[in-house]
């Protein structure tokens, strides 16, 4: 298990000319289960999200609506704030890059710093421009003349520009992958990022002029006509909001110890992530990120779902609909972590009733039905082990490990399928052992029985609660609730078997996880 004693783990800020859709609701529950994990292992974790407002899809956005950009930002900032919020996303910062105060200080000075460090110069530019990926493209990148992500043609620019000399950092960007210092996951995102790498940097066009921004940005420092181009600006707030360029207090606490920071991405911006931003640090004398987490697309039969394809479907109206447990336990076990995964909803109710209600919210009403009508709502002492508790023990402390390798290498689904291995595993025993049957029989043998059957099956419930916390939060609360304990007894280093104690209050109550309908 890896042990850090800072993380400073943030989301890729979302572009805000529309309303969130399904894929940016499991980037933030993605980020939010490993924060959570985190936590539980100790480590001093810092979590961060936002908006990258300062973009031109924003401003031609707001155009076509005939409002203010501002308020067409504002709007839309609001509308992802509340998403994390109603997903149950327990970030500690949320960053506005066009209005919170901290923002563009660090972007300018950031500027400054690679100006000085001669990587930045002005020439004149013609190609090919999407305004969905806010990027210059080449021939070769399209897919029968349109853009393989947004499919549609790019606009072809041509206007003079400052450029950041990114074929200076081809050498350093290798180093950095090769040995280790800036992790990218999956593997075959790290083999793909660096055979871009390998194959040769060209400059990157790092401002626009201010007629195409529609005058919407931070002014290039010294020229008044050129605004910044969008993912300089917006990669900068990863370090903005840890109050960069003051080199102490956060940014020092979360950007410079030895964990660094961690960015969990889509992979259709993992070459910003990976290439243009550790190059743009780099210049600057800033440290690199550490790790690049990229997970893949949430689909609709198939296809990527977004606002510019037209078939986003709305997260909010799913937490109206659906237990927000429910919809995260979904999109962390059945959407692949790293790969795309399709969603629909008549795949998250069938995970909700087979999974959630018949196997862990039957698991737990029988459990606690059990004690508190035949053990006065009290955990009972066990008296000795069989080879079938001795199992139990051992698929609990089995799922411990699963579910930190999970996390460990970024397949947060293989980590949720542990945590339900346990609780198939702790069904299968109570089948077997039978404590409905134990509880009717009048003999002082099978009163010992019980209450060794009903420890175990509540010590499997508390394993289970804190292997699901950075899941299903809420419930996972609730379940420790029932059997008398608080947050704290589902810490990590809790995690070990006997550690529940005896005589802890248990108590009855509704349906964990009432059926749904189809």
């Amino acid at each position: 298990m890896t042990i850090q004693r800072t993380q400073h783990i943030t989301t890729a800020i979302p572009f805000v000319n529309a309303s969130p859709h399904i894929g940016h609701a499991l980037e933030l529950v993605i980020t939010d289960a490993l924060a959570r994990n985190a936590r539980q292992r100790g480590v001093d974790v810092r979590c961060q999200t936002g908006t990258d407002d300062n973009s031109l899809k924003n401003a031609l956005a707001a155009e076509q609506r005939g409002i203010p950009t501002a308020e067409l930002v504002r709007h839309h900032a609001d509308e992802f704030d509340a998403l994390g919020g109603a997903l149950g996303f327990a970030r500690d910062d949320f960053i506005r890059t066009s209005s919170d105060p901290r923002h563009a200080p660090a972007v300018l000075a950031l500027w400054r710093r690679c100006e000085r460090a001669g990587d930045i110069y002005r020439r004149t530019y013609e190609g090919l421009y999407c305004v969905g990926c806010e990027h210059f493209v080449t021939e070769d990148e399209l897919l029968d003349g349109r853009c393989p992500e947004h499919a549609r043609p790019p606009e072809h620019v041509s206007e003079e520009n400052y450029f950041f000399r990114l074929s200076r950092y081809q050498q350093p960007l290798l180093g950095l992958i090769d040995r280790g210092a800036m992790r990218i996951e999956p593997p075959e995102r790290r083999v793909e990022t660096r055979a871009f790498i390998a194959a040769g940097l060209r400059d990157l066009s790092i401002s626009r002029s201010r007629t195409r921004a529609r005058g919407w940005g931070i002014e290039v420092p010294g020229d008044p006509e050129q605004i910044i181009y969008v993912w300089f600006d917006a990669l900068t707030n990863y370090i903005s909001a840890l109050g960069w360029p003051d080199e102490e207090g956060d940014y020092r606490r979360y950007w410079c110890e030895p964990a660094g920071p961690t960015h969990v991405i889509g992979k259709g911006v993992l070459r910003f992530h990976a290439v243009y931003w550790p190059a743009i640090l780099l210049s600057a004398g800033l440290p690199p990120p550490r790790a690049i987490l990229s997970h893949g697309y949430v689909t609709a039969e198939g296809r990527k779902v977004g606002k510019s394809l037209g078939n986003a479907i709305d997260p909010a109206e799913l937490v109206r609909r659906y237990p927000v447990d429910s919809l995260r336990y979904f999109l962390l076990r059945h959407i692949h972590t790293t790969r795309d995964g399709d969603f629909a909803c008549e795949r998250l109710v069938r995970a909700h009733n087979s999974e959630l209600a018949d196997q862990l919210g039957n698991l737990l009403q029988r459990v606690t039905t059990l004690i508190v009508r035949h053990r006065g709502g009290r955990v009972p002492a066990p008296h000795g082990s069989t080879a079938a508790e001795d199992a139990l023990a051992e698929a609990a402390t089995s799922a411990v490990a699963e579910v930190a390798e999970g996390f460990d290498r970024f397949a947060l689904h293989e980590a949720a399928a542990a945590v339900f291995r346990l609780v198939a595993a702790a069904n299968r025993y109570a089948d077997s052992a039978e404590p409905w049957r134990l509880a009717k029989q009048p003999d002082e043998q099978s009163a010992t029985r019980l209450d060794t059957v009903l420890y175990h099956l509540a010590e499997a419930l508390r394993i289970v609660a804190g292997l699901a916390l950075p899941f299903t939060p809420g419930s996972a609360a609730r379940i420790a609730a029932r059997i008398g304990l608080d947050e704290a007894a589902l810490a990590w280093g809790a995690l070990r078997w006997g550690l529940l104690p005896t005589g802890s209050p248990v108590h009855g109550g509704e349906v964990l996880f009432p059926k749904l309908e189809a």
